[in-house]
């Protein structure tokens, strides 16, 4: 199933070396109005915006939901057309939504490695979000493991679409973020899954993990439930 994927507006640029991640838990929620806010007002006010790609949303079975947006660059964010909609600016609809919500998630980030972009697949039914920060006397361990190791053979697994890291700016609740689009969420529940997270190196750097937020969620599509 394809979910809700509203496409960049007429001349925007397919580059995509900038992601703007929100995740929730909305079992607080209203879930008709949590969904009517999302799809008819946030998510269409930010695609109108220069330099955002495609928006894309992602629900798990736990009432948790993630929105994804390919921006050419993150400092698309800081630009006066975004930020007269954002934080402080935010409608009063988003707000009293927002405030409904825990927030799992805000991540705002750049293109880590020598991809040219990483704009997301229009194929993709699954998503797995991977945030963590690491301890500074870890970190170059932690970076060799991820980009010499890890993504590679997490990228080689059948039914994985594109497999991308992010580095992440200031205020943003995580330092890294590694993306992955797969055709099905359950791709990420396989044993080829499993046999490729799995080596003594990284059995050597997960334990040093801090704040790990993992969520895995299927493709959303207005009028279903999770994917």
């Amino acid at each position: 199933m394809i979910g809700l994927s509203l496409q960049p507006t007429q001349g925007a640029s397919d580059l995509a070396k900038g992601i703007l991640i929100a995740a929730f838990d909305y079992s607080s929620a209203h879930a008709d109005e949590f969904h009517d806010w999302y799809d008819l007002e946030h998510l269409p006010e930010r695609q109108a915006v220069s330099g955002f790609g495609a928006c894309r949303r992602w629900l798990t079975q736990k009432d948790e939901a993630v929105a994804t947006y390919d921006l050419e660059t993150v400092e698309v964010l800081d630009n006066p057309p975004y930020r007269a909609i954002a934080h402080d600016n935010l409608s009063v609809w988003s707000k009293r939504v927002i405030g409904q919500c825990q927030r799992l998630l805000r991540f705002e980030g750049t293109l880590m490695g020598d991809a040219v972009s990483a704009a997301a697949p229009d194929s993709a039914g699954g998503l797995l979000v991977n945030a963590m920060n690491i301890a500074p006397e870890h970190d170059a361990d932690f970076n060799a493991w991820y980009d010499e190791e890890h993504l590679p053979a997490l990228k080689a697994v059948p039914g994985t679409l594109s497999a991308h890291r992010y580095l992440g700016r200031e205020g943003s609740t995580h330092r890294y973020v590694a993306l992955y689009y797969l055709e099905r969420p359950d791709i990420a529940r396989s044993q080829a899954w499993k046999d490729a997270a799995s080596s003594p190196w990284s059995d050597r750097v997960v334990p040093n993990f801090l704040d790990r937020v993992r969520i895995l969620a299927g493709a959303y599509a207005r009028g279903d439930t999770v994917a």
